[in-house]
């Protein structure tokens, strides 16, 4: 309806009419989408503040727009959270429903006519969802038109709405206005029950239950017959519509209140770009790292050069390094930075608050300072006089000049490669090819003149051409090197020592300074202007994923639960005694500490529904991951828990809690969409099933788990995602939870286990929780939005306030009295979770109103006292000493059965993904191609040493496509292994090694045709020793680059900043391997020997070169009629590349195994925590805990022999 779906699966019928014209573009409306795009290092207020300045007309004054941000804040009742920052998934900050609020507050912003909402109280507890939904009312009756898709609406929600759409299968069950839709229904036979939540009720009688055959039956009947009923009843009214619509005269189209001006736009986003730029250290530090480590470390690779041959040879090599190889690690960081940024830019341009040229500018303005002039400075100041260039200022200055507008070359064709894809592998795929013929036609690696006439043109469309052209140009033009004969520059024999010998061996015209400056200068211009081109007609919009069979849960009630007795089973129940937490942020100056959970006391039992309730930021999920002992401390945050948390009173060790407890997360991220349910469950039994089991009896279990999920009718569907069409949301949470309970866990805690799923659905997936509890086990639940008939089904219910304070814990049947005791009391016809959630909230949407609400749960906080827990007894049935809770201990599977497991799930999973297919072999291949379109077929006059040689170096660059290889891919299967790890299913050596199993034959074969296309079409030596030879330089060569990729992308989960340092790294190998430096410090040469390329070109350069005799023309001639260089022994000789070729292959082969064994060691490090176990065991973490605790008195004396036991 809003226009912002758009694609070929797409067809729409119908019209949607705004005041009786089809045309919306002269009404102001805002969209709120299900995802929160927001800036995670922007507070709630900045973030606010700069949607106000985007969003409201020029006209709107400063002070207005400051007042109305206030006012969102407290409409939306954000005010504590007004200071925090929004943070992500590495930097915590707002909850999910502050975010969730705070994107409804952007768009409110706007002042919108007409407000399209998707899902807004979605991830928001039922009083901040009410509170939403208030604030829209009110909006609509000040004459907004608000349209609200909506999930699981509580009763009073109910009583807000005005006009309703009842949708079943995307057919209307009925349309129309609220006050008229029970009737409608009442009139069919459907009468709403006493004390029922009408919404919910609704949508019961409109879905389909799937739990037996004759449910399925009647619920179809009766759905089909509701359907059949609303379409008669609406054909009926149909004429009066006819008849209204005719009355309605179309509007006048009238101009909108001003919109936002570009100058506006442009101040606004390059103030907030700045900010959100200065607020991220690891991307600036990286910028800076690249700049200073590139200047430094090739400044001194090529320090102080002479005037000598290869001095002149290794000042073309600096030359090109400064403009092709700074530029193209630009290229990439931005490139990747631009991923996450663009995605902001496409949701504020669909809505038509930013304009193209407004972001494109703003880009570039606010990093002027901070990146864009002193990065280019940075490195030209150091490389320029580390390595003895021309010492003139004008010399300088031009140098200076080329490196910047390279830097805003490799910026502006970033933007252009993210313009014609939004992913990483196909941005970095597109900015690759790119580069790489810049490279070839640049002059350098293939003399320009000699370039096959085919491709010749190219030259002039590569910016690298006229960037290496005006650098050579500005050291080179009349300038007369150390010739060691007499008679200077007149001595012909001195010729090959001239500037302008020099040029002409490269190709390059007269009079190229200022010239190719300009042409680099309208490179700019072209690429930025492109980006926009492109941004504006290639957009990324909205389009329809492959439809999938049903979005129902098909698996509702077919779950087959056995209810057990506590004398079958041992049941374990969980104590708090005083248990809370606190967080420690550290930085360079400061340390504050924050209190998540202050101290509570709960007690959750077996066989029941235990239910964590409370609003948004309250601590629910801090608990459930503290308890489960997942939470990490790292650098810069520490958490610090305290108090006792007892099994069966007895206190665990973490290896027990492990062990004993499952963990269901919010999301289902850990599934893979490529496998089945029956292949995720199968597979996952053979994983975390104990070895003594045999493989028939885990895939009985898991037939089992699939039978008592209810998942059998869709055993056989794909999981699926947005591209690839799978099995239903309340599905996937199904075989969430089925993974977790292959094990028998005795302890299930479940986060959010129904957020984002319809009514019907979440209590389909209650019934299997309670099916599960039934069978003994101690279910502990976080629930925001839960329906009113799931308050009986509650056993115990922990109530927190916001900031974690404990506001009842107990029975759930015992809660509604409490609070009837301290007068609060609630009425019959409320959901008593609903009652609880608007008790304990306080009213931030009015100031008259906060303070008494603020006393109020001060009130209720204050009044609640645990009682004591029960007294410890021996007379349990259940787990009763150490030793049996620690003889639950499941440990992660034995690296055979692991390895053989995750090879078939992982293969299985790899080649039903084409595109992953792709960006394992296309860019090898792509380069392969490349090479063969330039080099062939391989000459032997005097330029062919040069393309010989400048053949020999663009193999290197292989290095860097096993590090774009390597972020295309690991990052995904990376998070995958991190959320098993955390399970404790397997450890580090079988994921390890499965990476490898299926990397490896990829390089393989992508090897191979490489080296057919380099050998055979380039026109090297037709031998099978040098066809070898090839293919294992190209195999070895991606697979360093890939260990690379593997080391940094564990160490740094900032993307942004591996990216750069790994390009440093891999540039730097690339100038020392021999060619393009002809002499190194001898530091950096001893380092040199950890480098696969110094190793690669070492044995390439004798294989492909010492049976090559070359010729020249008469004007390359020396005076003794020889030519400079007559054959590949004296090119090996000049080049120091005359060593022992074989010893060099076996070297690079050495290097492989090192690379990779130390990927695997830097891996195990990092997620066995070697450093936090060294630090630990130095004592300090541990005194200061002990002194802690000892300093809250919350020590309980004699517990030392039970801790001791487990």
């Amino acid at each position: 309806m809003s226009g912002r779906m758009h694609g070929n699966r797409l067809s729409v019928s119908g019209r949607t009419l705004f005041n009786g014209s089809e045309d919306a573009s002269n009404i102001r409306s805002a969209y709120v989408i299900q995802q929160d795009i927001l800036l995670p290092t922007l507070t709630v207020r900045e973030t606010l503040t700069y949607a106000a300045e985007l969003r409201l007309p020029s006209s709107v004054p400063r002070e207005e727009r400051k007042q109305l941000v206030e006012e969102v804040i407290m409409e939306l009742s954000l005010k504590e959270a007004a200071d925090t920052r929004i943070g992500n998934h590495e930097h915590r900050g707002c909850s999910g429903g502050e975010k969730r609020r705070t994107s409804v507050g952007v768009q409110l912003l706007s002042n919108p006519s007409l407000l399209w909402l998707d899902e807004p109280t979605t991830g928001l507890d039922s009083t901040s969802a009410y509170q939403v939904v208030k604030t829209l009312q009110s909006l609509a009756r000040k004459g907004r038109t608000i349209i609200v898709t909506i999930h699981q609406p509580r009763s009073e929600i109910w009583s807000l709405f005005d006009n309703i759409i009842l949708l079943t299968k995307g057919s209307p069950a009925y349309a129309g206005s609220a006050k008229d839709c029970l009737p409608f229904f009442a009139g069919l036979g459907y009468e709403l029950p006493p004390f029922v939540n009408p919404a919910e009720y609704l949508i019961d009688i409109v879905s389909v239950d799937n739990r037996s055959t004759e449910a399925e039956e009647a619920a179809q009947a009766r759905v089909d017959q509701l359907k059949d009923a609303w379409r008669q009843h609406s054909s009926k009214i149909q004429g009066l519509e006819n008849e209204k619509t005719s009355l309605v005269t179309k509007v006048s189209s009238r101009q909108l209140p001003g919109h936002t001006s570009i100058i506006q736009q442009i101040r606004v986003l390059t103030m907030r770009t700045w900010i959100v730029t200065v607020r991220d250290p690891m991307g600036m530090i990286g910028s800076l790292v690249e700049a200073i480590g590139m200047g430094v470390i090739t400044g001194w690779i090529f320090y102080q050069l002479d005037g000598s041959l290869s001095g002149i040879r290794s000042k073309q090599g600096a030359l090109y390094t400064a403009a092709a190889l700074q530029g193209y690690l630009i290229l990439l960081y931005e490139t990747f930075r631009l991923t996450t940024d663009i995605q902001l830019f496409d949701e504020e341009s669909r809505q038509g608050v930013v304009s193209i040229p407004s972001f494109l500018i703003s880009r570039r303005l606010a990093r002027l300072l901070i990146e864009d002039i002193p990065v280019p400075l940075i490195f030209s100041l150091v490389f320029y006089f580390m390595a003895g260039f021309r010492t003139d200022g004008a010399e300088f200055m031009t140098f200076f000049s080329v490196i910047l507008i390279e830097q805003y070359i490799a910026v502006c064709f970033a933007t252009l490669c993210i313009s014609v894809s939004r992913h990483f592998a196909g941005a970095s795929l597109v900015a690759n090819l790119a580069y790489t013929l810049q490279s070839m036609a640049c002059g350098y690696f293939i003399q320009s003149n000699t370039i096959p006439i085919y491709v010749r043109w190219t030259k002039w469309t590569a910016y690298v051409f006229y960037a290496f052209g005006a650098l050579c140009a500005n050291e080179f033009t009349g300038h007369f090197y150390d010739c060691p004969l007499e008679g200077g520059a007149s001595n012909p024999a001195c010729k090959e020592y001239t500037g302008q010998f020099i040029l002409d061996s490269l190709g390059f015209p007269d009079n190229w300074v200022w010239r190719p400056i300009l042409a680099l200068v309208g490179f700019v211009i072209a690429f930025y202007v492109g980006a926009g081109v492109l941004l504006k007609f290639w957009r990324a919009e909205i389009g329809m994923a492959r439809a999938r069979p049903s979005n129902t849960d098909a698996s509702a009630g077919k779950e087959k639960m056995v209810t057990r007795s506590a004398d079958e089973v041992r049941t374990i129940t969980i104590k708090l005694d005083g248990y809370g937490l606190d967080i420690e942020k550290r930085s360079l100056r400061t340390r504050t500490t924050k209190a998540i959970l202050k101290p509570l006391t709960a007690q959750f039992e077996p066989g029941t529904m235990n239910i964590i309730m409370g609003p948004s930021g309250s601590g629910k999920t801090s608990l459930l991951n503290s308890m489960a002992g997942r939470l990490r401390d790292d650098i810069s945050t520490k958490y610090k828990q305290f108090g006792r948390l007892t099994f069966n009173d007895l206190t665990p060790s973490l290896d027990v809690v492990h062990a004993i407890c499952s963990f269901v997360t919010q999301d289902d991220d850990a599934l893979l969409a490529s496998l089945t349910v029956r292949e995720t469950l199968r597979f996952a039994a053979g994983l975390r099933l104990p070895k003594w089991m045999t493989k028939e009896q885990k895939i009985q279990r898991a037939e089992e788990i699939l039978l008592k999920m209810g998942l059998k009718d869709c055993a056989d569907n794909l999981i699926g995602n947005d591209l690839i069409k799978g099995i239903s949301g309340g599905e996937k949470r199904r075989v969430t939870i089925a993974v977790q309970i292959l094990t028998e866990p005795r302890i299930l805690l479940l986060d959010e286990p129904l957020s984002g799923l319809d009514a019907f659905t979440a209590l389909s997936i209650m019934d299997v929780l309670r099916g599960l509890a039934n069978e003994g086990r101690t279910l502990i639940v976080t629930i925001h939005q839960p329906r009113s008939d799931l308050f009986q089904h509650f056993g115990n219910v922990l109530l927190l306030a916001r900031g974690g304070s404990p506001v009842y814990a107990g029975p759930g049947s015992a809660m509604l009295p409490h609070f009837a005791n301290l007068g609060y009391e609630c009425s019959q016809h409320v959901n008593p979770a609903d009652f609880a959630l608007d008790l304990i909230t306080v009213d931030l949407q009015h100031s008259s109103k906060e303070a008494a609400t603020r006393a109020k749960v001060q009130h209720l906080i204050s009044s609640w006292t645990a009682p004591p827990l029960p007294s410890p007894t021996t007379s349990t049935r259940a787990l009763s000493t150490p030793a049996e809770l620690g003889s639950l201990a499941r440990t992660p599977a034995s690296f055979g059965p692991a390895f053989s497991i995750l090879l078939r799930r992982a293969t299985k999973n790899f080649f039903r993904q084409p595109d992953l297919l792709a960006a394992r072999i296309g860019q090898v291949v792509g380069l392969g191609l490349v090479l063969a379109l330039f080099f062939a077929p391989l000459k032997n006059d005097y330029f062919a040493i040069q393309n010989r040689l400048g053949f020999l170096i663009e193999i290197a660059p292989l290095y860097f496509v096993g590090m774009l290889n390597n972020i295309a891919v690991y990052p995904g299967e990376r998070d995958v292994f991190y959320r098993d790890y955390e399970d404790r299913v397997y450890g580090v050596s079988p994921f390890f090694l499965t990476y490898t199993a299926l990397e490896v034959p990829f390089e393989i074969v992508s090897a191979i045709v490489f080296g057919v296309l380099i050998v055979l079409a380039c026109g090297l030596e037709r031998s099978g020793e040098v066809f070898f030879v090839m293919v294992f330089n190209a195999f070895c060569i991606v697979n360093c680059g890939e260990s690379l990729g593997i080391a940094f992308n564990t160490l740094f989960m900032h993307g942004g900043f591996s990216v750069n340092c790994m390009s440093v790294l891999l540039s730097v190998a690339q100038m020392m391997s021999g060619i393009m430096a002809l002499s190194i410090p001898s530091f950096l040469s001893a380092w040199n020997h950890l480098s696969p390329l110094k190793y690669a070109i070492a044995n390439m350069a004798p294989y492909t070169l010492r049976n090559q005799n070359f010729t020249c023309t008469d004007w390359q001639r020396l005076p003794d009629g020889h030519c400079p260089l007559e054959t590949g022994t004296q090119v090996l000789q000049l080049y120091k590349l005359d060593g022992n070729a074989a010893m060099n292959v076996m070297g690079l082969g050495i290097c492989v195994v090192v690379y990779r064994f130390v990927a695997w060691v830097v891996l195990k490090m990092v997620k066995e925590r070697w450093i936090g176990r060294v630090w630990e065991r130095v004592g300090g973490s541990e005194k200061r805990r002990v002194k802690r605790e000892k300093g809250r008195g919350q020590l309980e004396s004699g517990s030392g022999e039970g801790r001791e036991g487990v």
